[in-house]
């Protein structure tokens, strides 16, 4: 059997919201790659990482001698070797929001970031209280969405219709939101960021990332 060509590192699936964006992506568009999974929150984690990754973090992807690190990066490399995958959209302007969404959000939106990590296997748990930067964040997040979709999500149930690297980028976002903010209403939302969210959650290929959280989890515990 012929070796993949794309190798992708990772961390944890139940934490690394930054490797479940290229992963999510590529399983989405059938890109093949052999996963190599580093185990967060260890002593020995930052040597294993950089045994892979420059930067000591993950996600990576390597293509032959190609090396790229961090999600965006990935996520544009990827937009780049595959453009008839549909990464990101077609049409210029919404290309354009797709692309500044996507940034926003991976520089952006830290009081969310620092006060919901992601943890997909994590009960949902509201939060008792909610900070004022926090829900900043949540209504600008439920604002952006709608937006999204209201201009150019006609064609499907994804920010642009179809599943694009925007779409890659949120969906770690949308397993917050389950997790510590079920009730967007209490937020402004009208109904489409909590179907939005629903739609991440009912990808299939984000569900053979919690099943594999689940198995990561199992593993550990025995």
């Amino acid at each position: 059997m012929a070796a993949e060509r794309y190798r992708l590192v990772i961390g944890n699936k139940n934490w690394s919201s930054w490797s479940l964006r290229p992963w999510l992506a590529m399983r989405r568009l059938e890109l093949p790659f052999e996963e190599i999974s580093v185990r967060l929150r260890q002593p020995d984690t930052k040597a294993q990482i950089l045994k892979h990754s420059p930067s000591g973090m993950v996600p990576l992807l390597v293509d032959g001698d190609v090396t790229v690190w961090d999600s965006l990066a990935i996520l544009e490399y990827l937009a780049g070797e595959h453009p008839d995958k549909g990464l990101w959209p077609a049409d210029r302007k919404a290309r354009a929001l797709a692309r500044s969404a996507a940034a926003e959000m991976h520089s952006g939106f830290m009081p969310l970031r620092r006060t919901c990590s992601m943890e997909v296997l994590a009960s949902i748990s509201p939060l008792e209280t909610v900070p004022e930067d926090v829900e900043a964040d949540v209504r600008r997040i439920i604002g952006l969405w709608r937006e999204c979709r209201a201009g150019f999500g006609q064609g499907g149930p994804f920010l642009f219709g179809a599943f694009t690297a925007a779409d890659a980028m949120y969906a770690p976002v949308a397993s917050r939101f389950r997790t510590y903010l079920p009730d967007l209403a209490k937020f402004g939302d009208d109904g489409a960021a909590a179907a939005y969210v629903a739609t991440i959650h009912a990808m299939p290929q984000m569900q053979e990332w919690i099943e594999g959280a689940k198995a990561e989890a199992a593993a550990q515990a025995g």
